[in-house]
């Protein structure tokens, strides 16, 4: 595995990915998809490499060094950060793929751009050496450019359990064009939808090792590292981004007023010194639990169901915290802030959008911390 301290391509270019990205942002927006050029850039420096084993060629990349590159593209463009962490996640999750599936996926080399859709909204019948897929997957972001759909499936003739992971090639998939929301509009996150689509076996696995503490293998860098564990960790980097971002613009709006002092007491200033102390406080916190996570994953053994739910709890912590940051500021930025060609109000949508994730809710989240904590305390 490469250490934290070792040269990441991915890390290194990050800076050039952003402001490319966010020089175009508006016209992906206006896609609704990523730019081509934005995602060739972010394959080249090794997006989809990153979690590939070092004996496939791939970067055996860490979560920390995931983090710098993931934030630093989302403080200009969130959804292209979106997109980095995802292809980054879809490419960990198909080394769950038996050796002969790994090898097919990965035998023109490691640089394959993999999407996917984790919830099971299709099903898998059961053929012989393998599955016929049929089904339809919102959201599955830049959908549009992978080469390769991970989809998760329930075999039919079940109560719903033993879901299975199907890897399809992107030829075979048709791409609906659905992605409305408000923000994240670059992120291309269609719907995608196969019928009767034939996976050889060696091109699936049993969710159970993806998403289950005590079923999960040994993940790339040889590990014990479920998805729920990592899942929410990643959603929050272009958040974090994304505010970085926001704050950085919003200094450049109302910086003036900030430098002025026509009396003792200022409330203008008293004000505007309260949002960015405030802001900026928070965002830093954030921060500190984020990197506290991406610490502890990259160097435990293998994380307890503990682990998993403060991890998750800790990340619906953030959202808040990042939310909360940057409503302040978008509240406190006038009609400059919410001008269309505002890049602060494009940061605000995208961190809303990426906030409403049903697995960033701090409800759920502080019940499974609760229910863990409890549980092994006794």
């Amino acid at each position: 595995m490469t250490t934290t301290g070792s040269p990441s391509p991915l890390v290194e270019q990050a800076h050039r990915i952003a402001e490319s990205a966010g020089q175009r942002a508006e016209k992906a927006e206006a896609a609704r998809t990523p730019d081509p050029d934005v995602i060739d850039a972010l394959v080249a420096a090794g997006a989809a490499r990153h979690f590939v084993p070092l004996s496939l060629g791939g970067s055996g990349g860490t979560f920390t060094q995931l983090k710098q590159a993931a934030v630093t593209i989302g403080a200009h463009c969130p959804a292209t950060a979106w997109c980095t962490v995802v292809a980054a996640l879809m490419t960990r999750a198909a080394h769950h793929l038996p050796p002969a599936g790994q090898e097919q996926l990965w035998a023109d080399g490691p640089d394959t751009l993999v999407a996917g859709g984790v919830t099971p909204n299709g099903t898998a019948t059961a053929l012989e050496g393998g599955w016929s897929l049929s089904g339809s997957w919102p959201a599955v972001s830049f959908a549009e450019r992978a080469q390769w759909i991970l989809l998760s499936a329930t075999p039919r003739g079940t109560d719903g359990g033993g879901q299975r992971i199907c890897l399809v090639p992107a030829a075979h998939v048709r791409v609906d064009r659905t992605w409305d929301a408000v923000g994240m509009q670059a992120t291309g996150s269609h719907t995608v939808a196969v019928r009767q689509v034939f996976v050889p076996d060696t091109m699936t696995f049993p969710a159970a090792l993806l998403t289950g503490l005590d079923t999960a293998p040994a993940g790339p860098d040889g590990r014990t590292v479920p998805l729920p564990a990592v899942n929410t960790f990643l959603f929050c980097l272009p958040m974090l981004g994304a505010a970085h971002g926001a704050l950085r613009h919003w200094r450049q709006l109302t910086g003036a007023r900030l430098h002025r002092h026509p009396r003792a007491y200022d409330p203008v200033l008293a004000h505007y010194g309260d949002v960015f102390a405030r802001s900026s406080s928070e965002i830093d916190a954030a921060e500190l639990l984020l990197d506290r996570i991406a610490r502890h994953t990259d160097t435990a053994p293998a994380l307890t169901r503990t682990d998993v739910a403060r991890n998750q709890r800790d990340c619906a912590f953030v959202a808040e915290l990042l939310l909360r940051a940057v409503d302040r500021l978008m509240q406190a930025s006038g009609t400059s802030g919410h001008s269309a060609a505002s890049a602060l109000q494009r940061l605000w949508r995208d961190i809303h959008t990426a906030g409403s994730h049903a697995t960033l809710q701090f409800g759920p989240a502080a019940a499974r911390y609760t229910q863990a904590e409890l549980t092994h305390a006794h």
